[in-house]
């Protein structure tokens, strides 16, 4: 286990499910994680300040969790958001496999989740949210926000939680030198130590 990450596409771990109480979107809900996947205990620190700190998802259209995880903020689009379609990427299978049981036993049926190359070429996102996977290494972070923000429709956002331990600030200023001038880079939320990064495309 030790050279397996949670961004590796097949965990190679025995695989132990474990079934937890998470709350999502104001209400309680008993979901099931694994090991071989992000903190597979509880929602991560990261992911709660970030769900505690972003506007009500639109109601329609597009959303995308990228870096899905075993999805706590894609269930919580897909439940805030029931008419909308939530695209919930990640590289690591087993991840993608519990988002799926964790939608179906929800009875969500808003949520696709897949790898990054499943999702179609010409969807525009209404909005993007993720807890995005910073050990990945700065060159391969980089390629993939700038892979994805640009994916966003007229007016929308992007909302990205970082420990501030871990590279917020140097990230806020990449990304305001690194996207079009349509776009604008703020730092809307302090918690816990982390930042909320919001970018917005005009």
């Amino acid at each position: 286990m030790a050279s397996e990450h949670y961004f590796s596409e097949i965990p190679e771990s025995e695989l132990r499910f474990r079934n937890i109480r998470v709350p999502l979107a104001g209400q309680v809900y008993d979901l099931v994680t694994s090991n071989g996947v992000f903190s597979p205990e509880r929602i991560d620190a990261g992911t709660q300040v970030l769900l505690a700190n972003t506007p009500p998802a639109p109601p329609g259209g597009h959303l995308l969790d990228l870096g899905c995880g075993w999805g706590p903020i894609a269930l919580t689009l897909a439940i805030e958001s029931p008419h909308a379609t939530v695209w919930a990427v990640d590289v690591n299978e087993r991840a993608l496999e519990l988002v799926r049981r964790n939608a179906q036993s929800l009875g969500l049926g808003n949520v696709n989740a897949c790898k990054p190359a499943d999702v179609p070429d010409d969807i525009e996102f209404m909005s993007i949210r993720s807890n995005p996977p910073i050990r990945v290494g700065k060159d391969e972070l980089h390629n993939m926000l700038e892979r994805w923000i640009p994916r966003l429709g007229a007016g929308s956002d992007a909302w990205l939680v970082v420990q501030r331990n871990l590279g917020s600030d140097s990230l806020q200023r990449w990304l305001e030198g690194a996207l079009a001038h349509d776009y604008t880079v703020t730092r809307a939320a302090i918690n816990r130590g982390y930042r909320v990064l919001r970018v917005k495309r005009h």
